[in-house]
């Protein structure tokens, strides 16, 4: 989708600003903002530059970079923790062969942290664009990935 067809769905006021970035990132391939568009969105705005590259620097859900089709953010608040959070970290970096901000070769996944999910009953947490597993062990991030990759998203 063309970033002017998604600017034209939104009035031009900056309160529009977080619901552009996640719209123009969700249609955009490699899952991220391009810098031209974040000057196409200031313009239609009428806001600086600035203030777009800031809420895109605030917030952990944009990135600037190229990532994989399924993002992947492991929360690592205190409750996620205390239930095992960086052994998933591991378990996840294994299945993958990746690291935290990278993307596996195949383009489809990329591993990102997070400081919280809001689902703290589930912990340890993780989402995989905006869906949400809790209760994650070894066992269950492998037969989610494995879904994944035959292009599945339930378990």
């Amino acid at each position: 989708m063309k970033i002017d067809t998604i600017l034209s769905k939104y009035e031009p006021k900056s309160e529009n600003l977080i619901q552009i970035l996640h719209d123009i990132q969700d249609h955009t391939e490699g899952n991220y903002l391009k810098e031209e568009d974040l000057e196409k969105v200031a313009d239609y705005l009428k806001i600086p530059k600035s203030r777009v590259n800031g809420v895109v620097e605030f917030y952990s859900m944009f990135s600037k970079k190229p990532r994989g089709k399924y993002v992947i953010r492991l929360c690592k608040s205190p409750p996620c923790f205390v239930k095992g959070a960086f052994n998933m970290l591991d378990e996840l970096k294994s299945q993958l062969e990746i690291d935290v901000n990278e993307t596996t070769k195949d383009g489809l996944f990329t591993i990102e942290t997070t400081s919280c999910l809001g689902v703290c009953d589930e912990a340890p947490v993780m989402s995989i664009n905006n869906k949400i597993y809790g209760k994650l062990d070894s066992a269950k991030i492998k037969k989610i990935i494995e879904n994944y990759r035959k292009g599945k998203s339930e378990i």
